[in-house]
C-alpha cells in the first residue's frame, strides 16, 4: 500500500523516479523497493523525506484516506506571497526554496545539537555564509 501510494503520487506530480529519489535525499534502488513492495517497512524519517517533494505526509502514505488540504490562504499572508512571487520573478527554482529550507532545517539542528568534548550542554556557535552564484 505504501508503494501503490508513493508511485500513484509520483506520477501525478509528473517526476521520474530518479528525480524523486533526488529531491528526498534517498537512493533510487532503494524507492524502487519501496515503490514496488519489496521493501515494506521504511523508516518514519524515509517516509517524511519521501512524502515532502510529493506534497503529502506521512499519515497518507500509510494509509490515511485524505491527503492534507492546506488552503493557501491559510498558510500564506500577503507579504508572503508578495515575497516569494518576487523571488520567483527574481529567477529563484523550487529546487533554490528546497535547498534554503534544507539549510535552516539543518542550521536548526546544529543550533540544538549538543557541542563535542567539554561543556555538551552547551550549544555549539556557528556561522554560514550563503553564496549564492545565478547564471543567466
Amino acid at each position: 500500500m505504501i508503494g501503490e501510494r508513493i508511485k500513484n503520487l509520483r506520477e501525478k506530480k509528473g517526476l521520474s523516479i530518479t528525480k524523486l529519489a533526488d529531491l528526498a535525499g534517498v537512493s533510487k534502488s532503494y524507492l524502487s523497493y519501496i515503490e514496488r513492495n519489496m521493501q515494506n517497512n521504511p523508516s518514519l524519517q524515509v517516509m517524511a523525506k519521501i512524502a515532502a517533494p510529493l506534497d503529502s505526509n506521512i499519515e497518507y502514505l500509510l494509509g490515511e484516506d485524505h491527503l492534507p488540504k492546506l488552503q493557501e490562504e491559510e498558510v500564506l499572508d500577503e507579504e508572503w506571497r508578495s515575497l516569494i512571487k518576487n523571488a520567483v520573478d527574481e529567477g529563484m527554482s523550487k529546487g533554490d526554496f528546497q535547498a534554503l529550507k534544507d539549510l535552516i532545517r539543518s542550521n536548526k539542528w546544529k543550533e540544538g545539537a549538543p557541542a563535542e568534548g567539554d561543556g555538551a550542554n552547551e550549544k555549539k556557535k556557528t556561522s554560514n555564509i550563503i553564496i549564492l552564484h545565478i547564471d543567466n
